[in-house]
């Protein structure tokens, strides 16, 4: 993710030629990046709730993510209001949540199967009559989004089920609990990015741009 961000910062401020983010390599890095993102909040949810929905903590997780979502909206609102983020991953992670929670208790491979469905389906069902600008979110537009971030319900749900799926299958087999590694320093230290990715997520592009604005302001 803040790979493809340097590069995309990069070029904003015209030190790559532009069009490079749109390169096949980056194009889908970028989403492999984003799939794993919802894959992961998807198993995550079943490991935090899968043995019974911890609704306190569900609720605040899921209104930290919210406000940065709209956070999110609210700052590229300010600085690029042609191409503001008005459902970007964020956005589609708190969505995909609560979708995950209505289909928690159904069998893994009926998880999996709606997901792959969903997937699907967003080359298959787009339509114009669904690029009115309240509909976008739905992912099924026929006209591009005009947008820096955007990662509609189809088909980014699919890999958030697919991750709840994934989580659902390997319980019986106690994978997670043999997957668990000892606490160390070294461990607890690499953990840290990962415990702490909504606050990186908000905060590492503001720190890029600000670096390469004072590089380019100090190189011109």
């Amino acid at each position: 993710m803040v790979a493809f961000h340097i590069v995309f910062d990069l070029q904003m401020f015209g030190h790559v030629p532009f069009g490079t983010t749109l390169h096949p390599f980056f194009y889908w890095h970028a989403r492999l990046v984003a799939g794993s993102f919802l894959f992961l909040a998807g198993l995550s949810l079943w490991l935090a709730h899968g043995a019974g929905i911890r609704w306190p903590a569900f609720w605040r997780r899921w209104i930290r993510l919210a406000a940065a979502a709209a956070l999110v909206t609210i700052a590229t609102y300010a600085a690029l209001p042609d191409y503001f983020v008005y459902f970007g991953i964020l956005h589609s992670i708190a969505a995909s949540s609560l979708i995950g929670l209505m289909v928690l208790r159904l069998p893994a491979l009926a998880v999996a199967g709606l997901g792959a469905a969903i997937m699907a389906s967003s080359y298959i069902l787009p339509d114009p009559a669904l690029n009115a600008p309240l509909l976008r979110f739905l992912g099924l537009a026929t006209e591009p989004a005009m947008t820096v971030d955007f990662e509609p319900l189809f088909p980014w749900v699919g890999p958030f089920l697919l991750g709840l799926a994934m989580g659902k299958l390997a319980d019986p087999y106690r994978l997670w609990a043999w997957l668990t590694l000892p606490d160390t320093p070294l461990l607890r230290r690499l953990a840290w990015p990962g415990q702490h990715s909504l606050a990186i997520y908000l905060v590492h592009q503001p720190v890029l741009i600000s670096l390469i604005w004072a590089g380019t302001a100090l190189s011109s």
